[in-house]
Parts: C-alpha cells; sequence; structure tokens
C-alpha cells in the first residue's frame, strides 16, 4: 500500500523526536554543545557581507563535514533544505532588479550587485536550514529542548516550543484521517475543489482543537502543571569542549579571513 505524504510527514515527526543516530562519531556530544556551535555557525555566517559572496561559499564546510560525522548523507541534507528555496527566491527576486551597481567584471559581462545578494540571500537560507536540520537530526527534539533548558532559557518558552512540535502530530493525523474518510467516499477522485477547501479546512482546525483538549484534559488528569519533566541526563565532558572550540576556531577563521582571494593570487601566475 502506497504511504500518503501525510503519513510520511507523521514518521518523520515520531524520527525526529529521537536522535537518528546516538551510535555517530557526534551522537553522543551534548546537546548544550550543539546548541552552542549551530547559534555561532548562524551568527557567523550571517555577519558576512552581502557582496562577500567568496566568503560566504566557505561556511558550507560545517554541514558538509558534520553530516557524515553524524551518520547523514549530505544529499538528503541538502534536498531537504530546498524546500525553502521559493521562499529565498520570493525574498530576493528583486535585487537585480533595483541594484544594477557593478560589483565586478567576468570578461565582457558586468555581474551587478544585485545579483550578488541574490546569491548571497540563497546560500545563507539554504546553509541556515541545513545546520538546524543537522542539529535536530543529530541531537533529536527532546534532546534539543533539554539543551535549551539546560543554557537557561526560560522553562515557558521550553515547554511551548514541544508542545507546538507534539501538536503538529495532532494536526497531521486529523487531516490523514479526514483524507482516509473522503478518499473512501470519493469513488476515485484525486483532486479536492475549491468548495471543499474551506470546509475541510474549517474542519480540521474544529476537530484539532476537539483532540487537543482531551488531551490536555488527559494531561491534567495525570498531573500536568504546566511544565514538562526533563530526564537531565547530559553531562559536559572534554569531548564536548574539544567539539566547541574546534569548530569555533573554524567559524572564526571562515568569517574573517577570506580563503577564496587567497586561493585565488595562490593559482594565480606571478606576473614577470
Amino acid at each position: 500500500m502506497k504511504t500518503s505524504r501525510l503519513e510520511q510527514a507523521i514518521f518523520t515527526l515520531n524520527a525526529r523526536q529521537m536522535a537518528s543516530e546516538p551510535d555517530s562519531h557526534i551522537g553522543a556530544i551534548d546537546p548544550r554543545a550543539l546548541l552552542v556551535v549551530t547559534a555561532i555557525y548562524l551568527l557567523a555566517m550571517l555577519s558576512v557581507p552581502v557582496i562577500s559572496l567568496g566568503m560566504l561559499i566557505w561556511f558550507a564546510v560545517y554541514p558538509i563535514i558534520s553530516a557524515p560525522l553524524a551518520h547523514i548523507a549530505y544529499e538528503r541534507l541538502f534536498i531537504k533544505s530546498l524546500y525553502v528555496l521559493p521562499l529565498l527566491v520570493v525574498i530576493g527576486i528583486f535585487n537585480p532588479i533595483f541594484d544594477h551597481e557593478t560589483a565586478f567584471m567576468a570578461g565582457n559581462i558586468a555581474i551587478s550587485c544585485g545579483w550578488i545578494s541574490f546569491l548571497s540571500i540563497i546560500i545563507r537560507g539554504l546553509l541556515s536550514v541545513q545546520a538546524v536540520l543537522l542539529l535536530i537530526y543529530v541531537a533529536g527534539f527532546n534532546r534539543m529542548c533539554e539543551g535549551l533548558l539546560l543554557l537557561k532559557v526560560p522553562r515557558l518558552l521550553v515547554t511551548q516550543l514541544l508542545m507546538v512540535y507534539r501538536y503538529l502530530e495532532v494536526l497531521l493525523q486529523e487531516a490523514l484521517s479526514m483524507h482516509r474518510a473522503r478518499q473512501a467516499r470519493a469513488y476515485g477522485k484525486q483532486s479536492y475543489g475549491p468548495r471543499m477547501w474551506g470546509s475541510f479546512v474549517g474542519q480540521l482546525m474544529l476537530r484539532t482543537f476537539a483532540r487537543a483538549e482531551r488531551i490536555h484534559r488527559a494531561m491534567l488528569a495525570r498531573g500536568f502543571n504546566g511544565s514538562l519533566t526533563w530526564s537531565r541526563n547530559a553531562r559536559w565532558s572534554t569531548p564536548d569542549t574539544v567539539y566547541c572550540t574546534v569548530w569555533l576556531i573554524v567559524f572564526a577563521l571562515l568569517r574573517y579571513v577570506d580563503f577564496s582571494s587567497w586561493l585565488l593570487k595562490l593559482l594565480t601566475p606571478m606576473s614577470i
């Protein structure tokens, strides 16, 4: 039986609650270390000047190296990040139209700053998504939230974040139930008409709210007081310190050293 996209989304949400490969090279790293490295990576990458496209490309080193260490194929990570590509294109599509200032010449062709900033937006967006996906794949959503709590992020915020993630599954399960009911009565018709979409979305929200209310009452009956209980199994160790130190040094070098210009000068033959 063919698995629907809704079922695949539910399976993915369930799988991402826990670490995908706990026995990988970096699977045992403390979630706090993973969070700190990811945050510093995003800050360093996003602070690169828009026009410095050569420096920005080198930041792909982090996901390319970390993915195999987590036993994850980088191609899989890259394909997942492409889901945000249409949004990135919409954000930056007007830059080449309004910014005609010449950045550099490629032979007889003038490359404008608008095109450079457009490519910069796309690269930054894809690398940011890859870094976040890598964090969730390695740590799992539960350990990531535990790491946030250990980093003194407000408990209310962490609880809300985890509850939103878990209630996404409730929404998808109700959508899957309605989709199957509709398929059983559609006599082979696959698509939804415009009139049916409004009714479908409205019923989905009502069913989701009703089920969420039942889940909330069940949690209260079991002693839920507004905050979740965490295992606190994370222990900071020497490998965590080494992991953070190495990557922070790499990020500092990538941020302040233009390796592209250095490599270009090295490969360009010296004039006599």
